[in-house]
Formats: C-alpha cells, structure tokens, sequence
C-alpha cells in the first residue's frame, strides 16, 4: 500500500515537471504579479488610503494567455493565465504562503500588456493529490 502512495507522488511530481516543460515549450510568457511592499499598520490613515505602502513585483514565468470570450453583454477583457505548480510553489515558499489559493488573494493583481488585471477565479489540475497546473482567470 505505501510503495503505491510513493509510486503515485512520483508520478505526480513527474507530471508537475511535464506541465512545466510543456509550458516552456509553448512559448510561455513572464508576467507580473503585485503585491503590496509592505502590511499596512492598522491606523485611520492606512485605513483611509493615506498610507502608500508600495508594491511588491513577483515574475512568474512559463506561463501561457487565452483570451477568453466574452459572456453575453459583457465588455471587460476576460484573459486565463496558465502556470505550472512548480513555479508557484517557489514563489509560495518565498513569500511564505500556505497554500496557492492564499497566494494569490494575496496578490493585488496580474500585470499583463502594462494593465493591472483583476484575478477572479482561481483553479488547479490535480493527478495523484499533486497539482500540476494552474489557471487564473483574470479581469480588465
């Protein structure tokens, strides 16, 4: 039972390393992800906008664009950024995040086409319990 637990985390892993080549393979693209410089003290003036603490610029790269279209009278760009586990997993680590979900309502945006992008929607492909990619919707 255990060497099959293990036999199924490899392969999770191989798949995680796939996804990424795929990606690279593909052309993939580096954006940037915003997150703020600093955590606001928790005073009137950094409650009321006063208070600029920066920001934070993240790369991220491989990662593949899909224009996504639009869902009947809407006009806001809807785009679906790509990512492989492996990438955000080493920017989870350095920004001591728990879990990818947590990483990115963190972030104040994607930078995408000098546009700061809303992330909407946020979703994983798991094999064996491992995620192996990303997908981030985002919004103009």
């Amino acid at each position: 039972m255990l060497s099959r637990v293990v036999e199924n985390a490899f392969r999770g892993m191989a798949l995680a390393r796939a996804a990424d080549a795929m990606l690279r393979a593909l052309g993939g693209q580096e954006i940037t992800l915003l997150f703020p410089a600093i955590p606001l003290p928790d005073d009137s003036a950094a409650q009321l906008g006063l208070a600029d603490p920066g920001v934070e610029e993240v790369k991220l790269a491989p990662v593949i664009l899909r224009n996504l279209p639009f869902n009947g009278g809407e006009t806001r760009r809807r785009i679906e950024f790509l990512m492989p586990a492996q990438a955000i997993a080493e920017k989870m680590e350095v920004r001591q995040a728990a879990t990818a979900q947590a990483f990115f309502e963190a972030a104040l945006g994607i930078v995408h086409e000098s546009l700061l992008l809303r992330i909407e929607k946020i979703s994983a492909e798991f094999f064996a319990g491992t995620a192996y990619l990303y997908r981030v919707t985002a919004v103009e």
